[in-house]
């Protein structure tokens, strides 16, 4: 039986800054706070966010560009010592570029300060198997430390493994599955690496995993709907660093900010 969520609860409003979030993840090296960014066209900057909103540090990727920022995810890096966060220069509404881009650098601790510079960026260029499309989704899996990529535009999308960890400049990303969901916009696996959550822009899947699981296995079952409170263009989700409930956030429309919502993990109905 899946476990139970309770319905979406606002806690806080998005920063100015955040017109058009699209990216969301929990951050380890900062416990209880989350890293977000925009997407296309923006600057190339990541938020260190509270549950609230609010931006506590934001930080300037020098010598990067933002073509069409899609997700975040967090994973190892040549660094044993330190966790890394990978951002998905993924998006490509008319499929019209010829590689993606995996931007890596190590997550930055905050010590209070407002913003900084951030000069130790690797970017890695991905190709998919069978051409040109467009791409809202990246995830990491802790457990087998495995990364992946998912189209959006077809009736049913296409998931794709990348090579991990990345090392080469140019990597090719195999297509293992596709699932019927349209437009699937985010996912991300919980800490513990034992669920998956993943979402459009109307719903969130769910799938418990057996720890002998891939993610591969997990994702071909059916999954579970959680409770969603449906958001102005809705493209984040990111499970809480401490496993308790997941986050959503979508983009602000005119006189209408958007809002971080929390579902708070409860008890499965009728338990005791």
């Amino acid at each position: 039986m899946a476990t139970f969520f309770e319905a979406g609860v606002a806690t806080g409003i998005a920063a100015p800054e955040l017109e058009e979030a699209s990216g969301l993840v929990a951050s380890a090296a900062n416990p209880g706070l989350l890293w977000t960014h925009n997407d296309s066209g923006n600057p190339a900057d990541l938020f260190l966010i509270d549950s609230t909103g609010a931006i506590k540090l934001t930080c300037h990727l020098l010598g990067v560009k933002n073509r069409d920022w899609e997700d975040i995810t967090r994973g190892p890096g040549p660094d044993s010592t330190r966790t890394y966060l990978y951002v998905g220069e993924i998006g490509d509404n008319e499929a019209k570029y010829s590689t993606k881009i995996i931007y890596r650098l190590p997550e930055p601790v905050w010590y209070g300060e407002r913003e900084t510079d951030l000069m130790e960026v690797d970017a890695f260029h991905l190709l998919l198997p069978d051409g040109r499309r467009d791409t809202e989704t990246l995830f990491h899996d802790p457990l087998r430390n495995e990364m992946f990529i998912v189209s959006k535009r077809e009736d049913s999308v296409r998931l794709y493994q990348i090579p991990f960890p990345l090392s080469a400049d140019t990597v090719m990303a195999e297509r293992k599955l596709v699932l019927p969901i349209y437009k699937m916009v985010a996912a991300d696996v919980s800490p513990d690496g034992l669920e998956i959550l993943a979402k459009d822009y109307e719903h969130v899947y769910y799938w418990p995993r057996a720890p002998h699981e891939s993610v591969l296995e997990a994702m071909q079952k059916e999954a579970y709907c959680l409770p969603y409170t449906r958001e102005n263009q809705g493209e984040s989700i990111a499970f809480s660093i401490y496993g308790n409930g997941y986050y959503t956030l979508g983009e602000s429309a005119l006189n209408d900010r958007a809002k971080v919502i929390f579902y708070k993990r409860g008890m499965p109905k009728g338990a005791r």
